[in-house]
């Protein structure tokens, strides 16, 4: 089986190389992987579950770099037992082009050879699935290599509702932006029932109401405490207004 390809990477080609080298983005890269461990300084060790067509089975193997040229290009080799299922073995010439200061070209040569019952299914499907697997693979090795998207800014807060009376603009004077920014200042012309004195020269005043005056109120007391019979007028005010409903029910 022989297959090439190549995929462009949105990084810089060092990093690309490290990450070629780096078991962790291995394993979670390759489809499958269990594990992978570095055993020497050119040296894995790594384990896939693989299914192919009908077939699954894991295997376990090692993998090995030469010709090391970095971060320019190396060889694979390696060989893997995957049981009664088989065994594969083979390599890969991969080679790194620097495109531009953030992106690489990746491209690949594999040549490979199984045996045992994994040769029995047909190289079209066999190739197919590892056409699949490359796929896969190089997906998910670049989204590992993508930067992430800078978050958007966040729109400049409005000034602080707080502003000393040094800095208000005649703009500002008697509205009710001014009476927000400044508790200490005369009141706003919307508001009523407070103290102060409007450029009109008529009551402006805060939202407090201002106190009762007893004397206005006393004609409303004085009809509320009146109960005849006992009872209150607005008791007999309900029954009046009960009367006149029952009369143009009724009549």
């Amino acid at each position: 089986m022989e297959m090439t390809g190549e995929r462009r990477i949105p990084a810089p080609r060092q990093q690309v190389w490290e990450a070629l080298n780096d078991p962790q983005v291995l394993q979670a890269s390759i489809p499958g992987c269990e594990s992978v461990e570095r055993v020497g300084d050119d040296q894995f060790q790594a384990k896939v579950a693989l299914k192919l067509g009908p077939m699954s089975a894991k295997f376990g193997g090692k993998v090995k770099l030469e010709n090391l040229n970095p971060p320019a290009s190396y060889t694979i080799s390696g060989e893997g037992n995957g049981g009664a299922m088989g065994f594969a073995k083979g390599g890969a010439d991969v080679a790194l082009e620097e495109v531009g200061p953030s992106e690489t070209l990746l491209t690949y040569n594999v040549k490979a050879q199984v045996g045992g019952k994994m040769a029995q299914l047909g190289g079209r499907l066999i190739d197919s699935t590892a056409k699949q697997m490359a796929d896969q693979f190089f997906n998910r090795f670049a989204a590992h290599l993508t930067p992430a998207p800078e978050p958007e800014q966040e729109p400049a807060m409005a000034e602080p509702a707080a502003q000393s009376a040094e800095v208000r603009t005649p703009a500002m004077a008697g509205t009710d932006t001014e009476y927000l920014r400044d508790a200490g200042g005369p009141g706003p012309l919307t508001q009523h029932g407070a103290d102060g004195t409007s450029a009109a020269g008529k009551p402006v005043h805060r939202p407090n109401p201002r106190p009762v005056d007893p004397v206005a109120v006393q004609p409303l007391r004085l009809l509320g405490s009146f109960q005849p019979f006992g009872l209150p007028l607005q008791f007999w005010g309900g029954c009046a207004v009960m009367l006149v409903i029952l009369v143009l029910l009724f009549l």
